[in-house]
Order: C-alpha cells, then sequence, then structure tokens
C-alpha cells in the first residue's frame, strides 16, 4: 500500500506542475525560454524529473522552496544586448515581476537578471545568468522567513572585545 501511495504522489508531482506549466501559454518562465531559444537559435537543457526534484527539496527544506523550474543553455555564443534582454525578460514575465538585481558587463557576455513578485506569504523569484558560454534561466517560489531563519543559522558575528563589555 505505501508503494502504491509514493508512487501516486511522484506521478501527481510530475503530472500537475506539466499541466500548470501547459495552461501558462507563452508568458513567465516558459515563455522567457521559448523566446531564448527563437531569438539566439539555441536549444535548452532541461533537467529530467525536475517536478519530482521539486517535491523533495519542498520536503528537505520544509516548504522552504517549492516550484523549482530550470533550463540550461549550454555552449551559448550569441552576443546579447542587455537592454533588449531586460525587456524580453520583463514582457515575458509580466507586470506583477519587479526586477530586483540588473547587472551587464561592458561586452555583454556576463549578464544577470532578477526579479522577484508576492505569492501570499511567500517570494517567487526569477533569476537569469549568462556567464561565458552558459545561460541559466532558474524559477523558484520561496518562504521569505524560512530562508530568513536558514541565514540567521550561518550568520557567524565575532564580538569584538570592546563590544563584549572590555574594557582597556
Amino acid at each position: 500500500m505505501r508503494r502504491f501511495v509514493f508512487v501516486f504522489v511522484c506521478f501527481v508531482a510530475l503530472l500537475v506542475p506539466a499541466a500548470v506549466l501547459a495552461a501558462g501559454g507563452e508568458g513567465g518562465f516558459d515563455g522567457v525560454v521559448r523566446t531564448i531559444e527563437t531569438r539566439y537559435h539555441v536549444k535548452a537543457t532541461r533537467i529530467p524529473f525536475l517536478g519530482l526534484i521539486g517535491f523533495i527539496s519542498r520536503k528537505a527544506t520544509n516548504g522552504g522552496v517549492s516550484n523549482l523550474h530550470v533550463a540550461e543553455f549550454e555552449g551559448f555564443n550569441a552576443a546579447m544586448d542587455g537592454a533588449e534582454l531586460n525587456r524580453m525578460v520583463e514582457e515575458k514575465l509580466g507586470p506583477q515581476w519587479e526586477r530586483m538585481v540588473r547587472e551587464t558587463t561592458r561586452n555583454g557576455a556576463t549578464q544577470t537578471l532578477i526579479f522577484v513578485h508576492p505569492e501570499g506569504n511567500r517570494m517567487g523569484m526569477f533569476v537569469l545568468d549568462a556567464d561565458g558560454h552558459d545561460l541559466n534561466v532558474v524559477q523558484v517560489s520561496v518562504d521569505p522567513d524560512h530562508l530568513d531563519e536558514s541565514v540567521d543559522k550561518y550568520d557567524h558575528h565575532q564580538q569584538h572585545p570592546y563590544e563584549a563589555g572590555h574594557s582597556d
């Protein structure tokens, strides 16, 4: 019985994201990926079983991370205009997304775009990173409170002796 439930859950974890993406049309993550493929004549590599990986990541992070989408373009040699790339991503993501970071080198070989948007008590994040001959596109939903707790866990502030109440 447990095996049946596990297989059913895995099936649903793969089927539901596929149905949501199919209904999403040409906007959002898939719209950005398809536009990059068309505009720059490249093909994205998708990670197999990403729906299952997303399900596992949600469980492993206690709900901190969910709805993971990844596309990778290897051997990306096309010259990119930073302003054009930014406009294209803004258009495909839609007005509900707000750009938080835009970094472009002078020659355009290295570019990073980070967009965010509220999802109730969660935050959607979209990251496009082009570096050399690789371009990666990631979209994920995160719980900011959980993320803050996770970051605080690794925050190592060393107290200066004067701050600890010691004096000369």
